[in-house]
């Protein structure tokens, strides 16, 4: 079974020692025995099997079980995980960004130069005023031929000015909006960070150039006039450009023409037009395209006929059919106060009304 050598543990407790123990070579432990990689037979299993005399046995196994061996590599796959996920988390902190800035509007209401003309048939209004090629609603905000920018791809040039779109219908074209009530559909579009100002200026008025709800959105006074036709006539551009590696703006520049009776009067009763030219000035950041939502920067509108002695900053109060402008003209203004927008007010040009 091999030669002479020692025990694998070592010399037998109580063995003699010493160089002069002839026997020493042939004293075998129980782990000597147990290491051995042959076993003899037993007598029976011989006679039974005629089996050779002895066997090789298999190797004994030192070291970790193949189970132990598996749960500590799934430990260690853990560990590493746990590691890897604290050194580089999924969910990293965005990046600053700029602050948003506040929306700056004006509203310049337009006298007429004599009385509104007005006819029963909002059609023939159309057909005898500037607007007679006009298209309809959202028709009349076409989206322009758009392409990628040095840091925006096509898919976020074409999202920045579906955004300006949406809000100008929503604003503009919305008949909820447009009479005065609803005003969710077009706070959903704006970036968050505006949506304070926006709440101010409904809440609480002012004419400062920062809070008049005529900024953010076109309204009639629903006790002054409403809709005598829900087909609003429409016609402008929209323009995108890149202002720098994080920043996309739209420019919308549209004129809307829109019907109106007296509040209350029946369909046979005179309707006027009434003209509304307005720009606007978006600003995009990726997150803005991302969640489909815009800053509004500018809001500029020129809007007749009005009165330039009534308010305009809540709502819009048009003359209708027959009427003409009060005398007088808003509050003096102190060019020396500030917080407060200069007044301002024109003249209807004849040319932008209907012949009737």
């Amino acid at each position: 079974m091999g030669g002479p050598g020692n025990p694998p543990e070592g010399t037998p407790e109580g063995a003699p020692g010493g160089g002069e123990d002839e026997y020493r070579s042939v004293v075998f432990d129980e782990s000597f025995i147990r290491a051995a990689r042959l076993q003899e037979f037993s007598a029976q299993e011989r006679i039974a099997d005629h089996a050779p005399a002895v066997r090789r046995r298999p190797p004994l196994r030192r070291g970790l079980s193949r189970q132990a061996l598996v749960l500590v590599l799934l430990i260690a796959i853990a560990f590493g995980t746990a590691i890897y996920m604290g050194v580089r988390h999924p969910y990293q902190t965005p990046a600053a960004r700029d602050p948003v800035e506040p929306l700056r509007m004006t509203v310049i209401p337009l006298a007429p130069e004599g009385k509104v003309p007005g006819t029963a048939a909002p059609a023939y209004l159309y057909e005898h005023s500037p607007a007679a090629q006009f298209r309809t609603g959202a028709e009349g905000v076409p989206l322009p031929a758009s392409r990628r920018t040095a840091h925006f791809s096509d898919s976020q040039v074409v999202t920045a000015l579906t955004t300006a779109k949406d809000y100008i219908v929503r604003s503009a074209l919305d008949p909820e909006v447009l009479t005065g009530g609803e005003v969710r559909a077009v706070r959903v579009l704006l970036d968050p960070d505006q949506l304070d100002q926006f709440d101010q200026s409904f809440a609480r008025p002012t004419a400062d150039g920062r809070h008049a709800p005529t900024g953010w959105l076109v309204r009639f006074d629903p006790s002054r006039a409403q809709l005598a036709d829900r087909k609003v006539r429409v016609q402008g551009t929209l323009q995108a450009a890149e202002t720098d590696a994080s920043t996309l703006e739209v420019t919308a520049d549209h004129t809307f023409v829109y019907a109106l009776r007296a509040a209350g009067a029946g369909a046979e009763d005179e309707v006027s037009l009434f003209t509304l030219r307005r720009e606007l000035h978006f600003r995009f950041d990726r997150d803005d395209l991302r969640l489909h939502q815009a800053q509004l920067l500018i809001s500029y509108v020129q809007a007749g006929p009005l009165s330039c002695a009534e308010d305009s900053t809540n709502h819009l109060r048009p003359l209708l059919a027959g009427q003409t402008a009060k005398e007088g003209g808003p509050a003096g203004t102190d060019p020396y106060a500030t917080g407060g927008a200069t007044a301002l007010c024109g003249s209807l040009a004849t040319s932008a009304q209907p012949k009737v």
